[in-house]
């Protein structure tokens, strides 16, 4: 049903039945039922009526009652009060927790989101992630959105009353509207929007409009992981049905806007689309351009808001309060005091304590506290060491360790430390490292307890108490009567007249977290006895009720200190008793007649939730009311709401007394007991705004943005106030401005003991003027709080130092922002109101960081409808943007002493990855407005000609070559065969039974051996099958099918003898045919292949009932199976007529997901294989290992090709062997001194994870690497340079030379372009600037410069090879140190791709393109697609000239364009990687200009959303972007193919299917 616009405007008569009713159903004396209907017949009159409303809404919103704002105690006590009945049952417990302050700001705020209706996409968890709560096992996990709703509504009516009506409060804008219609699917992932119905926008548009074709759905990567650690062995993926002989250049744009192959109605996408919906809402305007990213430097452009306000008063002048009267009978020091009362009023009592039941105990009496405190201090002077060598000497620090529930040992050991004249220093029951911290800059080295609190304490195996982390070595003293010896009749303590020696240090933490102890002096302690004794009237014999913590601060000061100087009672409250018993304190004034009380906000809550258990108590006896936290956001609205339900047991208006104070300059301020009937002091109603802004305006404008603040009285006695500017010289405030309160007197804080520097600046202050004059001579103490003095010099306090948020140079206050997420409705959601705000610098700029613990039975649906609530209602009250909200299971925020949350250490745990949260909301899109602008490229030529690739005069051009071939003495037989098939002939005449092939299995041993003559005898077999069983012509596409092995190599020769034109291509996965089958289907058909050759296993695999599953069995070729081949002779050998004719195709999935064939002639097989005899020295007496697949590119050359031509016997070594003997690769170069060896990262990877930790083994096993020369890792890729070392590093303990390890560069248009080789200089390194890159520009910088990239060069340029450095746009030349496309030109370049389409104009391009202008523009070049530069090195070369490097900086369709920059995806991975130790791979790709980073996780499930906000900020930090989607996955789901190299485009096309089973995804707003 509809509500009234605001009950506020109801006539008074309605709003008090209404309060009556509510007070009946909370009584029980009314059914739900009855209520309801009741409360519509009173409201019928006054509600709008509603048409067209969507019936499932008007069902949906249940009856509501808005929570009248805590009225001001004028107002008529029912309506006010009747919020405050709540029935007895559980759920009203948890009002204790609400704030009042912002709710009907609140209210409002939302009311006006509403009408946007956002539909923000909910996250997506996987069920068994988060299974806290017992709400979420009783629903089944798929249920539909109706029953899931139902259920949940049987569950609220099921809670009590009382909680209904709780839950009910701002049901105006609980309404599910917000969500548009709810619906769940299935059990990984919840999608509880409907689709966001934003302003069109281009892109966003587009992709919803375009129809894709749809392709066939990409195979299920995550299908091929058979047990979840294990990532798929090597799978080359195939792209989603797009075969494109080429680079995806030309297409590259609407590649990236629209999924490849993937429908896009999936769920994913869906999610995706509504977040660019809510992307693209107009943002708030920027609050200030931040910086433009000028070329190198960031430079940070202030431009403050020229309508922002200013102050505009006068410099404020000092504030006196009244002079300290002289009282005849104080006395001279507290502990003559003692004395005093002790000796002569023994009987008086002095300290009441109760039990856990809050009934009194033990009283201890002015005499015991004498007598006691006598005994201890006798005790610790004398008794604790010799007489010669005593353990205590006066003026050293003792740490008290006493429980919160023991006042009386408490008490007794602070006197007698006073008298003893040692410091005592009272801390919290031992435990944390921070107040070690605060025991070692204090010196200490003793600590007394009780016996109890000793017992309690954890102990090591022989009985001693364990050594806390980061305490010093302490003595514990028991203080219990027992153990103290009574003091000689002689003896008395030296009790002199106060001075300025230390008397007792109080600990604070500061906002760090660091503990450090604040040191009062006996005279300043006195001083400030005397000021509270004047300022709160008290006199001899009052009973004063306490409920704060006894050992410092406020309840330190008058429960233990005044106390004794007054001779007052005091009944002790500890918080213990709290919890259990909310109202002991009020009981205990009642039960006393107490005439004060000590309490804190949370007190008076607590007692109204829980007073309707106690109908009879009255107090009237109370003349102070001293609120200490009345310095708080929400201490008005408690206070109001006390007053008006108490008023009727007798409390006065004018005994509320608030207060504030800091452990540096103690009370500050205090409202003094007000005359009966006198007027009340006013509110100070403050625009939030003007606050932000540091300037005090009263609120006229927006009444939602207001903060109601009231005043903490004024200044204490004897002292001064001043206000000064919060950062910077302590520069007096203007009337109208908000700063930092300072103290002047002689009661404050003398220094934090042991910190000289940080002392001076808190405790030292001379204000100064505007124009920086210090303004007299009177140093003040800053108190750490932000206030104003008003009329009447009554004191405002608006917040906490320690609390201040300062985001783009607003400032906010971190207490206010806890209030407004209270008064959003967070019963159901925020266990026990425990809400920490704190903000972490994140991208030149604080960020608000709000973490709520969440109610073990909230329902995901409820915490992210609170959690978008709330950023809704701080964006309207505060105008800030939070950065991030998060919500952790009850009861795992780390807690301070009294149970409040450490907010330091939550601040900690969030920036370490440890608070594991279990709902995450991160909204950088909102909150970042400072990014550089987005970059605009300069058409044309102009002064910045070389950045755009046209050559300026004068400058060398970016060319490099390898050795000439032609200058190459070459007196090898092998040159005068133009073909290997030749080659190979004359070496089984010449040299029949030389091996040049052993294939070794996991074991080590070898399996399979081949001659010259055993190969060339096998091949030609094969070749006459090839003729007779598969009817074959010369020229023909035959697909060979082998596991890596000696099979493979001769298949390929048989290929070659029959004419026929080999096609080399990995084997299906048998345990994960959908994956890999439709892979080698694609490349059969595209190949156009006339037959299979195949083992007889693979054959059964093909024709197999799984295969049918994943492809069509019917249309494969003639398989031939190779197993069994007839002893037949080849009628005559294959020639071909000139070696430009095809010798094989070589096809590969490139990362990108395109899958392209390329043609290698006859005579770019010859050259390839000569180029890489003479860079490498092999000839027939050599040996070396191979650990690579043999599938394609420089890989399928070393293993089939190389051996043959140079007649050097290879070491086969299959990469899948390493995963059942990791030793086998390495074992195998120690054992057969083998001094080149070959691998792949993913192989280099395996060892360096695997065995890094077994480097002894590897020694005990007599492994030794010594013998190595090169190691050559085979990539078409930037070196890897953090593995390559790493390995370098691990192995060379067993003698790894540090120069052995280097890489090769090669790509589709040309498989080697480079390779190191033997000859010639080490790889040389240098470091780049990131920041450049992203601007296509090379910048070397120093080792350790910011943002800097370690390349490496990726070995040495064949001989034959020439390379240039191109703009990709222009096709000009660029100079040296210049990025650009990387060209070559080679004899053995391939001679085109090979694709279904046969797109000349492709051809052309990637492979016969001449450059714009130059020299070079007649050469025919290449283009590799590859982005790298040149840089002339100071080495030289083996032609004696000096040495050109060719550095590689990553393929160019592969780079992600966003924001006008070039980013390269593994940039942004390394620094994702680094920034948690359970992130075990990562991977990042775009989609539709959104950012995604996918990592996986190898830790614990709880940790996945951990890793979303620090991924973001460090992807923020590093590359300025914002990160658009986090999804976090298992280990091995990210597809990596054969060489090591992740399939970035599958793995999106995987995820965009919703295919990935993510642990998380986060959407950042």
């Amino acid at each position: 049903m509809a509500e009234p616009a605001a009950v506020s405007s109801l006539p008074r008569e309605v709003r008090e039945q209404l309060a009556e009713l509510e007070l009946e159903l909370s009584e029980g004396d009314i059914t739900q039922k009855g209520y309801e209907k009741k409360r519509a017949k009173l409201l019928a009159p006054y509600v709008p009526q509603t048409q067209g409303v969507d019936p499932a809404l008007q069902k949906e919103s249940r009856p509501q009652m808005p929570v009248p704002s805590a009225a001001p105690a004028s107002a008529s006590s029912s309506s006010s009060s009747s919020k405050f009945h709540r029935a007895r049952s559980g759920g009203a417990r948890d009002e204790r927790y609400r704030s009042d302050i912002h709710t009907e700001a609140v209210q409002a705020a939302l009311a006006k989101h509403k009408e946007q209706k956002m539909a923000l996409p909910m996250p997506t968890k996987r069920r068994s992630t988060f299974v806290q709560s017992p709400a979420d096992a009783c629903t089944p996990p798929d249920t539909s959105s109706a029953s899931e709703d139902e259920g949940s509504l049987r569950r609220q009516a099921a809670l009590s009353a009382a909680l209904h009506q709780s839950l009910q409060n701002a049901e105006s804008w609980i309404n599910r509207s917000v969500q548009g219609s709810s619906t769940s699917s299935s059990a990984s992932s919840t999608l509880s929007h409907g689709e966001g119905k934003g302003t069109s926008g281009s892109l966003a548009d587009v992709f919803a409009n375009t129809r894709i074709e749809s392709f066939s759905v990409p195979p299920d990567v995550t299908a091929t992981t058979s047990t979840p650690s294990a990532r798929p062995a090597a799978i080359d993926l195939p792209p989603s049905g797009i075969v494109k002989g080429m680079h995806k250049g030309s297409n590259r744009s609407s590649l990236m806007d629209t999924a490849d192959g993937v429908p896009v109605s999936s769920r994913v996408s869906t999610k995706i689309q509504q977040l660019l919906n809510t992307l693209k809402r107009p943002k708030r305007p920027p609050l200030k351009e931040f910086f433009v990213d000028d070329f190198e430097e960031i430079v940070e452009v202030p431009q403050p808001d020229p309508n922002q306000p200013k102050p505009e008063g006068q410099q404020m002048t000092p504030v006196k309060g009244e002079p300290l009267g002289v009282v005849c009978n104080w006395p001279p020091a507290l502990e003559a005091a003692l004395q005093r009362w002790g000796t002569t009023q023994a009987k008086c009592p002095c300290l009441t304590a109760l039990d856990v039941t809050g009934k009194p105990v033990y009283t201890l009496t002015y005499g015991k506290l004498w007598s006691r405190s006598l005994k201890l201090a006798y005790t610790l002077l004398n008794k604790l060491g010799t007489k010669n060598e005593p353990v205590l000497k006066p003026g050293d620090r003792v740490a008290l360790v006493y429980p919160n529930n023991d006042p009386v040992m408490f008490m007794v050991a602070f006197y007698g430390c006073l008298l003893a004249e040692v410091i005592p220093v009272p801390i919290e029951d031992a435990g944390g490292q921070q107040i070690g911290f605060l025991l070692g800059s204090c010196g200490i080295a003793l600590a007394l307890t009780t016996e109890v609190c000793l017992k309690g304490l954890p102990k090591t195996q022989n009985g001693e108490i364990v050594q806390f982390k980061g305490w010093p070595r302490l003595k514990w003293v028991v203080t219990d009567s027992k153990y103290l010896s009574k003091s000689p009749k002689d003896w008395q303590p030296n009790i002199s007249a106060a001075g300025t020696e230390p008397a007792y240090i109080e600990y604070k933490t500061s906002k760090e977290g660091s503990v450090m102890g604040v040191t009062v002096s006996r005279v300043a302690m006195l001083a400030h006895c005397q000021a509270l004794s004047q300022a709160c009237n008290y006199s001899e014999g009052e009973t004063i009720v306490n409920v704060l913590d006894f050992k410092k601060d406020a309840g330190l000061w008058h429960g233990i200190l005044t106390n004794v100087m007054n001779k007052l009672h005091t009944i002790s409250v500890p918080y213990s008793v709290m919890k259990t018993c909310p109202l002991s304190w009020v009981q205990r004034v009642h039960a006393h007649k107490a005439k004060v009380a000590l309490v804190k906000c949370r007190d008076l809550h607590w007692a109204m939730m829980a007073h309707r258990d106690q109908r009879d108590v009255s107090l009237s006896s109370l003349r102070m009311l001293i609120v200490t936290d009345g310095a708080n956001p929400w201490s008005v609205s408690s206070c109001d709401a006390f007053l008006s339900l108490f008023q009727g047991h007798g409390l006065k208006p004018e005994a509320i007394c608030p207060c504030a104070t800091s452990p540096e300059a103690m009370t500050v301020a205090i409202r003094r007991p007000g005359v009966p009937g006198a007027p009340l002091p006013g509110r100070a109603i403050l625009s939030m705004n003007g606050l932000s802004f540091g300037v005090i305006r009263v609120n006229t404008e927006d009444k939602n943005s207001a903060l109601t603040v009231q005043d903490v009285g004024h200044v204490m006695p004897g002292g001064m106030m001043c206000i000064v500017k919060p950062d910077g010289p302590p520069q007096l405030c203007k009337t109208d401005e908000i700063g930092e309160i300072c103290v002047s007197s002689r009661a404050g804080g003398m220094m934090y003991y042991g910190l000289a520097g940080v002392t001076k600046n808190t405790f030292e202050v001379i204000p100064v003027s505007s124009s920086g004059s210090p303004v007299g001579d009177v140093p003040f103490v800053r108190s750490g709080l932000l206030g104003f003095v008003g009329p009447g010099s009554l004191v405002f306090v608006v917040g906490k130092m320690d609390g201040l948020l300062t985001v783009s140079g607003r400032r906010h206050n971190a207490d206010d922002i806890v209030a407004t997420g209270l008064a959003v409705e967070s019963i159901k959601t925020v266990y026990r109101g425990r809400i920490a705000v704190f903000s972490v610098s994140v991208f030149y700029d604080e960020r608000i960081v709000v973490v709520a613990e969440q109610r073990p039975d909230a329902s995901e649906e409820d915490s992210f409808q609170w959690m978008s609530r709330v950023l809704q209602a701080i964006d309207s009250i505060h105008q800030v943007g939070v950065y991030c909200l998060a919500l952790v299971p009850a009861n795992t925020l780390p807690k301070t002493p009294l149970g409040g949350i450490h907010i330091s250490q939550t601040k900690q745990h969030f920036l370490e990855g440890s608070l594991h949260p279990c709902n995450i909301l991160m909204c950088p899109h909102t909150c970042v407005t400072n990014l550089p602008k987005p970059r605009q490229k300069q058409p044309g030529v102009g002064p910045a000609s070389v950045m755009v690739g046209n050559l300026v005069a004068g400058k060398r051009i970016a060319q490099a070559s390898g050795r000439d071939l032609g200058q190459i003495e070459d007196n090898d037989l092998v040159k005068k065969h133009q073909f290997l098939t030749e080659v190979l002939q004359w070496r089984a005449q010449a040299t029949p039974d030389h091996p040049l092939f052993l294939l070794l299995n996991a074991k080590g041993t070898t399996v399979c051996t081949a001659t010259c003559l055993q190969l060339h005898k096998k091949a030609e077999r094969i070749a006459s099958v090839l003729c007779d069983k598969g009817h074959l012509n010369a020229g023909d596409n035959v697909v060979l099918l082998y596991p890596p092995g000696i099979e493979l190599i001769t298949a390929f020769y048989g290929c070659l003898y029959s004419g026929c034109v080999p096609v080399t291509v990995r084997p299906p996965h048998a345990q994960s045919l959908v994956a890999t089958l439709p892979t080698v289907r694609m490349i059969v058909e595209v190949s156009k292949a006339a037959c299979i050759l195949t083992t007889q296993t693979l054959m059964r695999l093909l024709k197999s009932r799984e295969a049918a599953g994943a492809v069509d069995v019917k249309t494969w070729p003639t398989i031939i199976d190779t197993d069994d081949l007839p002893r037949k002779r080849l009628a005559q050998i294959y020639k071909p007529p000139t070696p430009e004719m095809l010798a094989y195709l070589d096809f590969s999935v490139s990362t990108t997901g395109m899958l392209t064939g390329v043609k290698m002639s006859h005579a770019a097989v010859s050259g390839l294989c000569r180029a890489i005899k003479l860079q490498c020295e092999l000839y027939s007496s050599r040996q070396i290992a191979i650990c690579l697949d043999p599938y394609c590119g420089l890989g399928f050359v070393l293993w089939c090709l190389c051996s043959v031509y140079s007649g050097h016997q290879s070491i086969l070594i299959p990469p899948m062997e390493l995963e059942s003997n990791l030793f086998l690769w390495l074992s195998t170069v120690s054992q057969y001194k083998i001094r080149d060896t070959f691998c792949s990262y993913s192989v280099m990877e395996l060892c360096t994870k695997g065995l890094g930790n077994q480097v002894e083994m590897l020694k005990a096993r007599g492994i030794n690497l010594s013998c190595v020369r090169t190691c050559v890792v085979v990539a078409e890729e930037r070196p890897r340079v953090s593995l390559t070392q790493s390995f370098s590093k691990l192995f060379k303990d067993i003698g790894l030379s540090s120069r052995a390890v280097s890489t090769t560069f090669g790509s589709r248009v040309n498989v080697a372009i480079c390779l190191q080789g033997t000859s010639g200089p080490d790889p040389t390194t240098v470091y780049v600037d990131l920041k450049s890159l992203r601007h296509d520009r090379v910048r070397l910088v120093e080792r350790g410069a910011p943002q800097s990239l370690l390349l490496s060069e990726s070995g040495k340029i064949l001989p034959g090879v020439k390379v240039v450095i191109v703009n990709p746009e222009t096709k000009g030349p660029l100079g040296d140190s210049h990025l650009g496309e990387i060209w070559v030109n080679s004899p053995h370049t391939a001679s085109g791709y090979y694709t279904i389409y046969d797109n000349e104009t492709l051809q052309a391009d990637h492979f016969n393109t001449r450059l714009s202008f130059g020299d070079a523009a007649q050469t025919l070049w290449a283009r590799t697609g590859y982005l790298g530069f040149v840089r002339r090195t100071e080495l030289t070369a083996a032609s004696g000239e000096r040495h050109d490097a060719l550095y590689v900086v990553g393929a160019l369709d592969e780079t992600l364009e966003l924001r006008g920059l070039r980013y390269h995806p593994i940039d942004i991975e390394t620094s994702v990687s680094r920034t948690h130790r359970s992130i075990a791979e990562c991977a990042v790709f775009t989609w539709t200009n959104l950012l995604v980073v996918v990592v996986e996780l190898c830790g614990c499930e709880q940790e996945a959303l951990d890793l979303v906000p620090l991924v973001t900020n460090v992807v923020l930090e590093e590359h300025y972007l914002i990160v658009g989607v986090v999804v976090v996955v298992d280990p091995g789901v990210i597809p990596i193919n054969s060489r090591g190299e992740k399939q970035r485009m599958h793995l999106r096309d995987s995820f965009l299917a919703d295919q990935l089973d993510p642990i998380y995804v986060a959407y950042n707003m």
